[in-house]
């Protein structure tokens, strides 16, 4: 006896990129003998992030699929199993030569000689990598300004890669330079490209609270208030340890930060009682926000749930940990601080820099009044009447 159309679970089919493949995605409220039933066809896989069932899509497992539980489940195909999805290939490994795999060695050790920091000299690194497999098995004595210009031209822009991303690796050449001075590069004659004068994405005030009200996991709230609330770098929160957090004297001691510099962050108060239930609940080791015991949290990890709680909140911003710490410096500037104190407390080493959120603070501009105001008031005053033409506007004109 088949079971009535209208009691079976419904199955929506639905196409996807998932692990650089497109694959059939299978999703369904929990119901565990239709979860046993997918099993038991072979070749289905659960994904935790896409909370379903996937195997490679194909018009055929798709036949397949809704032959074998006909008479199980009814079906719902998503628009996505007609489109097409266009999967990025995962990056090629590199061809270099042993001889510049040697090179490349030697360069670390001298970014590291040099007292780069970590995370500078994993980018240069990268940088030089790509630029040796570009180049082949070309001398690096004969490397020019112009073979430069050819690497831009046939990988960063086809990558399309970013402004500042391309500024980065002429840093890395420049320095490359110096260490392998045989080469021909001209570095006086390399030029960054201007720097986009792009202003920051900034929250209010209510899309903080917002923010944080519909971040539900305890941890996650907690780390989220910590970047805004301190106006911390995500590697800054990444390396917080718990005994650099002083709680009595309401101070936070961020250490060896951009620049090998460390600064003295105030610990707001109202953000103690969080931090306290926080520590209570996950009781960690070493860091204020860890993965594992003693291990430091992902940043991969900390843009995944606030990207999950920016939608939950219905914020249509772009927003990343960097834009908490944008509106922190931009909330400060507004309520009134000055912006050395500003610089100081965002560990910047030019004033210029902090400069950028005069910008968009909102201060100095609530106080300038549009000529359309300008021009409503004066009339409204020798009318007499405030709404008259206010309405006049606003409404239909005959």
């Amino acid at each position: 006896m088949t079971q009535k159309k209208d009691s079976l679970p419904t199955l929506l089919l639905k196409k996807v990129e998932h692990r650089n493949k497109v694959q059939l995605l299978v999703l369904f409220d929990f119901n565990f003998k239709m979860k046993e039933q997918i099993k038991a066809l072979g070749g289905y896989y659960w994904s935790q992030s896409l909370k379903g069932w996937y195997t490679p899509f194909s018009s055929e497992n798709v036949t397949i699929l809704k032959e074998a539980l006909k008479d199980s489940a009814s079906f719902k195909l998503d628009a996505s199993v007609y489109e097409s999805i266009s999967v990025i290939p995962l990056r090629k490994q590199r061809n270099i030569s042993e001889e510049n795999k040697n090179v490349l060695r030697l360069f670390v050790k001298y970014l590291k000689g040099k007292r780069f920091s970590e995370s500078t000299v994993k980018t240069y690194f990268t940088f030089v990598a790509d630029f040796f497999d570009y180049i082949q098995d070309t001398e690096l004595e004969s490397v020019n300004n112009r073979t430069i210009e050819l690497f831009i031209e046939d990988v960063f822009i086809p990558r399309k890669y970013s402004i500042s991303t391309h500024r980065q690796f002429i840093s890395a050449m420049k320095v490359f330079k110096a260490f392998y001075p045989e080469s021909k590069i001209d570095e006086i004659q390399l030029k960054r490209p201007k720097k986009s004068k792009l202003l920051p994405t900034v929250l209010s005030k209510e899309e903080i609270i917002d923010l944080l009200r519909c971040t539900k996991n305890l941890k996650h709230r907690a780390i989220l208030a910590m970047i805004y609330s301190a106006g911390l770098r995500i590697s800054e929160l990444l390396n917080l340890t718990l005994k650099d957090i002083d709680i009595d004297r309401r101070q936070i001691i961020v250490k060896n930060s951009k620049g090998r510099r460390d600064r003295h962050i105030i610990l707001a108060d109202s953000f103690i009682p969080l931090l306290l239930n926080y520590v209570n609940s996950f009781d960690p080791v070493t860091y204020f926000a860890e993965g594992k015991p003693g291990v430091k949290y992902s940043s991969e990890s900390v843009r995944a749930f606030l990207h999950r709680s920016t939608k939950m909140a219905k914020i249509s911003k772009k927003v990343t940990p960097h834009t908490l710490r944008h509106s922190y410096a931009t909330h400060l500037l507004e309520n009134g601080i000055d912006l050395r104190y500003i610089q100081e407390l965002l560990g910047h080493a030019k004033p210029e820099t902090t400069m950028i959120y005069t910008h968009v603070s909102k201060k100095d501009l609530l106080n300038i009044k549009s000529p359309l105001d300008i021009a409503l008031k004066s009339l409204s005053q020798d009318n007499g009447n405030s709404t008259h033409f206010t309405k006049k506007i606003s409404g239909n004109i005959n």
